[in-house]
């Protein structure tokens, strides 16, 4: 019998195929979707903007505001493209907006 190290354990559940992987990548695309907001409204806005959660390709933000929501609709192209670009892989492909 053989043992390994939790770490290594760790890295495999993380690495391989799987819904923990995906948990991770998904995580992955809200953190990067809050700078990219951050980035193209600056600090102040993109607090009025908190992306959410991905679900088939689709980024859920909620916005405190009727105006912030026609921001990112307005830019919604821009907000996809930059994304992906930051994520080096196209994983977004629109974006739903709750007000």
């Amino acid at each position: 019998m053989s043992f390994s190290s939790l770490g290594d354990t760790l890295n495999k559940k993380f690495t391989q195929s799987g819904p923990l992987k995906k948990q991770l990548e998904d995580s992955q695309v809200v953190e990067e979707a809050k700078v990219v907001l951050s980035s193209m409204f600056g600090e102040v806005l993109s607090g009025t903007a908190n992306p959410l959660f991905i679900k088939n390709r689709t980024l859920t933000i909620s916005c405190a505001s009727s105006a912030m929501a026609q921001e990112i609709r307005l830019n919604q192209v821009k907000i996809v493209e930059e994304l992906n670009k930051k994520l080096g892989r196209n994983e977004v492909d629109r974006i739903r907006y709750l007000v």
